[in-house]
């Protein structure tokens, strides 16, 4: 069986951020704007998203 993954896009900077949040897209795997990654819907990956809502958009839900 496939695993359940979603698709994101970072729709706003990092920059003028805490540091933690900028750690955050990167460990969400970020490295520009308007980048889309493919992660694995896990609770720790959903929470890193919750944290950095405010830069990012979900783009597909599968």
């Amino acid at each position: 069986m496939a695993k359940k993954t979603f698709k994101i896009r970072q729709v706003k900077s990092g920059i003028g951020y805490p540091k933690d949040q900028n750690a955050t897209l990167r460990g969400l795997g970020f490295r520009r704007m308007n980048q889309t990654v493919e992660l694995e819907d896990t609770p720790s990956v959903r929470g890193m998203v919750n944290k950095v809502r405010h830069l990012v958009v979900v783009v597909e839900a599968a």
